[in-house]
């Protein structure tokens, strides 16, 4: 519930490493946040009626569980839960099909949705969260100084909607999860030609000068430099990268609008090579994940 000092009351589900991240950055902005997870140790509600019921109305509930059935059957929950002027946000990776559906269960009780991809990973804390939410404006504004707390500061970037359209920030989000697919499969192949020929030395640093004044500057670009300083060879992780499943909806819906994606169906699938195989390559993709997301990584000593 918004008050006249922007402060609001929310309850978050899921306070694994971006929710509890979240639950974080939002308290420390003034909101009220009552968080609910299934590790009671960290969980501010013994269960989802309970963090209901310690939300003031309209409430406002944002859903940061894994993508697929975990997100479905909490979203089905609280239609049961919530009521006419409430809302639900899911902040999670889900499918964007999966919000037009979602959005019309939850209209048959006058419940609002917004759909919104956050990007940020475990640095979301420090930084601030790219944000892109679809939905009805009207009911986006129930949440907007959760959002205005959770973008980065200073800047009017990271913060758009993306269309009024249930899917909309979903859909943006999978792109940006695509496109970051295949930068980091180039970094991952100039890595490996640098680092197997012998004309050249020092490859960290090699890395480093290309952050500062060139055109391939990136976070990604910092995340890999700060694993290859650690070990410069990645000789401790096996090339194994998982994919979050983004890209392939990507791939789906550029065959489905027949839009050319070479680069990115390429990266997805030098992914699944990587499952067959020990992949030189795939070992500094891995890396960036571990750097941004906090993914695990399979060190050459469990392979």
């Amino acid at each position: 519930m918004a008050r006249e000092d922007r402060s609001m009351d929310i309850g978050l589900v899921g306070l694994g490493k971006m929710g509890g991240n979240m639950r974080t950055r939002l308290r420390n902005a003034g909101h009220t946040v009552v968080g609910y997870d299934r590790n009671q140790e960290i969980s501010d509600a013994t269960s989802l009626a309970d963090m209901v019921e310690k939300l003031p109305s309209p409430k406002v509930v944002w859903v940061m569980v894994p993508a697929g059935d975990p997100t479905r059957s909490t979203i089905a929950e609280l239609k049961e839960l919530l009521g006419e002027g409430d809302l639900v946000v899911d902040g999670g990776n889900s499918k964007y099909t999966d919000d037009a559906i979602n959005a019309a269960s939850l209209a048959e009780k006058g419940i609002g949705f917004v759909d919104c991809g956050v990007s940020g990973g475990v640095w979301g804390l420090q930084n601030g969260y790219a944000l892109m939410y679809g939905g009805k404006p009207e009911d986006a504004e129930k949440v907007m100084p959760a959002l205005e707390a959770l973008k980065p500061e200073g800047t009017p970037d990271g913060l758009v909607h993306c269309g009024p359209t249930p899917g909309a920030g979903h859909f943006s989000k999978m792109v940006h999860n695509g496109i970051e697919y295949a930068m980091m499969q180039a970094y991952a192949e100039g890595w490996e030609l640098l680092d197997k020929v012998d004309i050249v030395e020092n490859v960290p640093e090699i890395f480093a000068s290309w952050r500062t004044g060139t055109v391939v500057r990136s976070w990604l670009l910092d995340l890999l430099v700060d694993q290859l300083r650690a070990d410069e060879h990645l000789d401790k992780i096996r090339g194994y990268a998982d994919d979050s499943g983004e890209g392939r909806w990507t791939v789906e819906a550029a065959i489905e609008n027949a839009v050319p994606m070479p680069a990115i169906s390429a990266s997805l699938f030098a992914r699944f090579v990587s499952r067959q195989e020990d992949d030189v390559a795939m070992k500094a993709i891995a890396a960036m994940r571990n750097g941004f997301g906090g993914h695990a990584v399979i060190s050459e000593s469990e392979a």
